[in-house]
């Protein structure tokens, strides 16, 4: 199966993504794109870690979601591209 992983971006996202997409590759599954969930804006190096991210993870940010006071599918959609092929 296909598999899009969500990275609560926060204190310690860098490992727990990296060590989720070893897990997916280990349980023969294809990451085909990983979202950044903003979970906290304040979170010190943001552009850096997404930086980081991007570089480690084996498959294409498909968009970053800031924190929203409502997140409804519509309003998360709008920072979402999923026209990439998966």
């Amino acid at each position: 199966l296909p598999v899009i992983l969500v990275v609560g971006v926060r204190l310690g996202c860098i490992n727990h993504a990296v060590l989720s997409a070893e897990a997916i590759a280990r349980d023969g599954l294809r990451l085909v794109g990983w979202v950044a969930n903003i979970v906290d804006p304040a979170t010190s190096r943001l552009d850096d870690n997404l930086a980081t991210l991007e570089q480690l993870l084996p498959a294409p940010c498909l968009g970053r979601v800031p924190r929203l006071s409502e997140a409804t599918p519509e309003a998360v959609a709008d920072y979402l591209n999923l026209t990439l092929p998966l």
